[in-house]
Protein backbone atom coordinates (compact mmCIF):
# COMPACT_ATOMS: atom_id res chain seq x y z
CA UNK A 1 0.00 0.00 0.00
CA UNK A 2 1.07 3.28 -0.78
CA UNK A 3 1.24 6.79 1.10
CA UNK A 4 -1.95 8.87 -0.61
CA UNK A 5 -2.26 12.55 -0.17
CA UNK A 6 -6.54 13.11 0.17
CA UNK A 7 -7.23 16.90 -0.83
CA UNK A 8 -10.11 16.88 1.72
CA UNK A 9 -11.10 20.40 0.47
CA UNK A 10 -11.56 19.80 -2.86
CA UNK A 11 -13.85 16.91 -2.23
CA UNK A 12 -17.53 17.78 -3.07
CA UNK A 13 -20.18 17.95 -0.08
CA UNK A 14 -23.52 16.10 -0.58
CA UNK A 15 -26.40 18.02 1.51
CA UNK A 16 -28.67 15.82 3.49
CA UNK A 17 -31.40 16.39 4.34
CA UNK A 18 -31.68 17.78 7.89
CA UNK A 19 -28.53 16.56 8.75
CA UNK A 20 -26.36 19.31 7.29
CA UNK A 21 -23.23 17.98 4.39
CA UNK A 22 -21.07 15.63 4.35
CA UNK A 23 -18.26 13.97 2.54
CA UNK A 24 -16.25 10.99 2.32
CA UNK A 25 -12.24 11.32 2.92
CA UNK A 26 -11.55 7.73 3.48
CA UNK A 27 -12.20 5.23 1.69
CA UNK A 28 -11.62 2.26 -1.06
CA UNK A 29 -11.92 4.61 -4.08
CA UNK A 30 -10.21 7.99 -2.43
CA UNK A 31 -7.41 5.84 -0.94
CA UNK A 32 -7.82 2.00 -0.72
CA UNK A 33 -9.11 1.57 2.62
CA UNK A 34 -11.59 -2.14 2.42
CA UNK A 35 -12.40 -1.86 6.22
CA UNK A 36 -12.35 1.61 7.03
CA UNK A 37 -14.35 4.69 6.41
CA UNK A 38 -13.84 8.38 7.58
CA UNK A 39 -16.49 11.52 7.01
CA UNK A 40 -16.45 15.01 7.38
CA UNK A 41 -19.48 16.52 8.51
CA UNK A 42 -20.87 19.58 8.93
CA UNK A 43 -24.16 20.95 11.20
CA UNK A 44 -25.60 24.27 11.02
CA UNK A 45 -28.68 25.48 13.28
CA UNK A 46 -30.94 23.06 14.06
CA UNK A 47 -29.47 20.06 12.23
CA UNK A 48 -28.57 16.23 13.71
CA UNK A 49 -26.70 14.08 13.08
CA UNK A 50 -27.89 10.18 13.64
CA UNK A 51 -25.23 8.13 14.14
CA UNK A 52 -27.41 4.72 14.09
CA UNK A 53 -25.85 1.52 15.36
CA UNK A 54 -24.29 -1.13 13.27
CA UNK A 55 -23.54 -4.57 13.63
CA UNK A 56 -20.01 -5.91 13.73
CA UNK A 57 -19.19 -1.74 13.43
CA UNK A 58 -17.42 0.78 15.57
CA UNK A 59 -17.84 3.95 15.62
CA UNK A 60 -15.99 7.10 16.69
CA UNK A 61 -17.29 10.77 16.68
CA UNK A 62 -14.94 13.35 17.18
CA UNK A 63 -16.04 17.57 17.22
CA UNK A 64 -13.41 19.15 15.28
CA UNK A 65 -14.63 22.65 15.40
CA UNK A 66 -17.68 24.14 17.13
CA UNK A 67 -20.27 23.37 19.98
CA UNK A 68 -23.21 21.16 20.13
CA UNK A 69 -24.83 18.46 22.42
CA UNK A 70 -24.70 14.76 21.91
CA UNK A 71 -27.84 12.06 23.34
CA UNK A 72 -26.85 8.27 24.87
CA UNK A 73 -29.29 6.60 26.66
CA UNK A 74 -31.62 9.85 26.69
CA UNK A 75 -29.30 11.72 28.28
CA UNK A 76 -28.10 15.12 26.72
CA UNK A 77 -24.39 16.41 26.94
CA UNK A 78 -22.89 19.97 25.81
CA UNK A 79 -19.67 19.13 23.84
CA UNK A 80 -17.35 21.50 22.47
CA UNK A 81 -14.35 21.32 20.04
CA UNK A 82 -11.97 18.31 20.82
CA UNK A 83 -14.75 16.31 22.14
CA UNK A 84 -15.24 12.14 20.67
CA UNK A 85 -17.45 9.64 21.57
CA UNK A 86 -17.22 6.12 20.81
CA UNK A 87 -19.54 3.72 19.56
CA UNK A 88 -20.53 0.14 19.40
CA UNK A 89 -21.73 -2.29 17.68
CA UNK A 90 -25.24 -1.88 19.37
CA UNK A 91 -25.27 1.52 20.59
CA UNK A 92 -26.63 4.31 19.00
CA UNK A 93 -26.06 8.78 19.62
CA UNK A 94 -27.47 12.18 17.88
CA UNK A 95 -25.10 14.66 17.56
CA UNK A 96 -26.33 18.37 17.37
CA UNK A 97 -25.55 21.74 16.50
CA UNK A 98 -25.45 23.96 19.34
CA UNK A 99 -23.40 27.54 18.53
CA UNK A 100 -22.93 30.18 16.37
CA UNK A 101 -20.65 28.99 14.21
CA UNK A 102 -21.22 25.40 11.67
CA UNK A 103 -20.18 22.56 14.26
CA UNK A 104 -17.14 20.26 12.01
CA UNK A 105 -17.32 16.25 13.25
CA UNK A 106 -14.89 14.22 12.18
CA UNK A 107 -17.14 9.96 11.74
CA UNK A 108 -14.98 7.55 11.60
CA UNK A 109 -16.44 3.88 10.98
CA UNK A 110 -14.33 0.36 11.77
CA UNK A 111 -15.91 -2.48 11.05
CA UNK A 112 -14.88 -5.86 12.98
CA UNK A 113 -12.76 -8.06 10.83
CA UNK A 114 -12.44 -11.87 10.45
CA UNK A 115 -8.79 -13.07 11.18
Amino acid sequence: MSTTLIKTTALAREKLNGTGEVTEIINEQLCGAKNVVAKLCWLGDGQELEAAPLPRTHQLLYFIEGDGTITLDGKCHAVTTGAGIYLGPSETATIGHSGTSPAKLLHLVVPEVDD
